[in-house]
């Protein structure tokens, strides 16, 4: 049976479709404002073991690099391709950094 050009057995499945749509959204952006908010408080604390001086060398680099991964994690998950970027190239330099202390 045909009703307004879709059939009644469809109308429980498109439904049904954008309720998982909804669902997947809402629980990919609060992955995603999580990864952000946890990559932004590793940031911050990175700069505040800077502010505290060579004492904190390498834990600063640690923080630095947490925070990177977090937003590089976000960045892969959203397909932001100049974010990702950043982040690789501001973790392969702390890594770097990470060799020379620990090395």
């Amino acid at each position: 049976m045909i009703y307004k050009g879709f059939f009644l057995a469809e109308i429980p499945h498109f439904s049904v479709d954008i309720w998982l749509n909804l669902w997947y959204n809402t629980h990919m952006n609060k992955t995603n404002e999580l990864l952000q908010w946890a990559g932004a408080g590793f940031i911050v604390a990175g700069h505040t073991l800077n502010a505290v001086g060579p004492s904190m060398h390498p834990w600063n680099i640690v923080t630095f690099s947490i925070g990177t991964i977090a937003f590089l994690a976000w960045a892969v998950r959203v397909a932001n391709k100049p974010q990702a970027m950043v982040n690789i190239v501001s973790l392969t330099i702390g890594l770097v950094g990470l060799y020379k202390a620990f090395g």
